[in-house]
Formats: C-alpha cells, structure tokens, sequence
C-alpha cells in the first residue's frame, strides 16, 4: 500500500508540473498565475500547494525536468565507449535538444529560466548549478579528448569545457527564433572548425 501511495504522489505532482509547463509555453512564465496552473491541472488550490509551496518552486521543478532528460543522456553519451568525436557529439546532443524542444517541449522554456535567473536569486541559484553541472560533463568530455591525444597535452580543459558548453544554448536561440539551424548544420560547422583529430574520420 505506501508503494501505491508513493506512486499516486508522483503522479499528482507530475500532473501539477506538465500543467504548468503547458500554461508557461502557452502565455509565458510571468504572465501565467497560480490560478491558472490550478486550471490547468484540474485540482484546487489545496491540492496544487501540498506539492508546491510557490510559483517558484513548480518553475524550478520545470528547469528539473528541461535539464535532467538531457543531462543523463549527455553525460551518458560524454562516457561512450569509443569516446565519440566532436562532430558527432554535438550532433547527437542537438538532436536530442530538438526532440525536447517540440511543441510542448519542456527545453522551449530553457530560454525563459535563463531570463528569469538574471531578476530572482533563487531561480539564480538553481538554474546556476544545472548550468556548472553540464559544464562539468563538456570539460571531462574534453579531458578525455586530451587523453585520446585529439587535443594536446597542455589544453585547457576548463576553458574548452566553457566553450563547448557555449554551444547548444546558441544553437538552441536560432532554432527556437529563427527556425533554420539543425543539428547537421552545427556539426558541419563543427568540423569545418576543429581539428582533425577531434573529428569523425571519413569513410
């Protein structure tokens, strides 16, 4: 019975943050209210504040949910075994950011939390150590480029990781803005950028 009851919470609390997601894409963080998520989800007041006890928390939980899907498949694709090049890392990571960017994608909201942390220490703060977090995982994916001998021994790898991590945000405002960068784009420019060594051998 407590498994079933765990599991009911979750879902309640899944159900609170999809809705607020929806609400977030459809009208934009600051415009939608409480009132609205209470909607949108179909509970009461009572019910949606025994999960949340804020706007800001169910934000958060939403920047959780844009964040967490990628990163686990990021740091699982940073681990591969072959280590993967950089050409087809960023492709692969891209693609990734496309599927999580659709229509109701939890990703499209990832530009808003960047607005948000500039205003509110405490989304600040959050968005901040999902920001280090995947920072990490780009500077020990180029501490084993280093390894490999694709970079040299003396690189970096704190201000390449900095830079890779540079890349998907940017590639993520044209896609959302302007609708004409893919992920095969990115990684033709990769290549035409980076060294050999770095890069997919051709076949």
């Amino acid at each position: 019975m407590p498994r079933v009851s765990e599991e009911h919470l979750e879902r309640r609390r899944r159900q609170i943050v999809d809705a607020a997601r929806a609400c977030f894409i459809r009208k934009g963080v600051h415009a939608t209210s409480m009132q609205d998520i209470f909607a949108e989800s179909g509970l009461s007041a009572g019910a949606v504040y025994r999960y949340f006890r804020s706007k800001n928390e169910i934000i958060e939980a939403n920047i959780s949910t844009v964040v967490g899907d990628i990163h686990v498949y990021f740091a699982d694709l940073s681990r591969s075994d072959p280590l993967l090049p950089l050409d087809e890392m960023v492709e692969r990571l891209t693609t990734k950011a496309v599927a999580l960017s659709g229509e109701n994608g939890p990703l499209k909201l990832a530009p808003e939390a960047w607005a948000l942390a500039m205003h509110d220490p405490e989304i600040a703060t959050y968005v901040a150590a999902n920001v280090n977090a995947l920072r990490e995982t780009w500077t020990s994916y180029t501490a084993r480029l280093v390894e490999a001998g694709s970079l040299p021994a003396d690189t970096d790898v704190a201000a390449v990781g900095k830079t890779l991590f540079a890349l998907v945000p940017g590639f993520l405002v044209q896609r959302l803005v302007l609708g004409d960068f893919s992920p095969e784009e990115l990684s033709r420019g990769v290549r035409a950028l980076t060294r050999a060594s770095m890069l997919t051998p051709p076949v």
